[in-house]
């Protein structure tokens, strides 16, 4: 019998996002308004487990729709997610973490690190995505809108911690330490940054396409 590369990778990366999934959902902390979901990670997260999943029905052939908006921009905001994550962190690690200290390695290496980057491989060199551009970048603009929302009038209003020498209540510390128009320069900076790598991945999809053409199936 004849292994199927593809499937391997895609029950692989399947598999894994659903388990930390579950694990955040069981263990991700619900003692504070949002739970998990007040992180941007954790939306990148569930965004892929979702975005996996349907690449195995494509792949399976329980599905011909490609969704490839969605996953475009699910590479996007998880990449994001690791620049930010790293970025703060090793500038000032109480900005993005309650002690200083990260959590189980594991978990830091998959949700800022591997789980990311395996979504960038599916989508630029398996599914061969970032075809319908605008889709994608509706996708990415809404994402960052919604979730700016929900941070900013959800969760800021319901949580007292983390507190700052601004506000309390934002997911991450340092944005409570922040004004509001502060806060605002810095969503829409990230929203530019997230453009860029959209078009970014877009050029090197558009060059493994025209490299590696697909084959042609009868």
């Amino acid at each position: 019998m004849t292994l199927n590369p593809r499937l391997i990778f895609r029950w692989t990366a399947f598999l894994l996002a659903g388990g930390y999934c579950i694990r955040t959902l069981i263990f991700g902390g619900w003692d504070a308004f949002g739970g998990p979901f007040r992180f941007l990670t954790i939306w990148a997260l569930f965004a892929s487990f979702f975005a996996f999943s349907r690449m195995m029905a494509m792949e399976e052939g329980r599905s011909d729709k490609r969704w490839d908006g969605f996953v475009c921009m699910t590479a996007v905001i998880n990449t994001m997610v690791v620049f930010l994550y790293w970025r703060l962190y090793f500038a000032d690690p109480m900005s993005v973490t309650t002690d200083g200290e990260l959590g189980a390695w594991h978990l830091e290496m998959y949700l800022h690190l591997f789980g990311p980057l395996l979504q960038v491989i599916d989508t630029i060199f398996v599914h061969r995505s970032y075809r319908r551009l605008k889709v994608a970048f509706a996708w990415l603009i809404g994402v960052i809108a919604v979730y700016v929302l929900w941070a900013e009038f959800v969760v800021q209003p319901m949580n007292d911690s983390p507190a700052g020498t601004v506000t309390s209540g934002l997911p991450y510390p340092f944005l409570n330490n922040l004004e509001l128009a502060d806060r605002m320069a810095f969503y829409i900076t990230n929203a530019v940054v997230g453009i860029v790598l959209l078009l970014l991945y877009a050029g090197i999809a558009w060059c493994f396409r025209r490299r590696f053409p697909a084959p042609v199936t009868p």
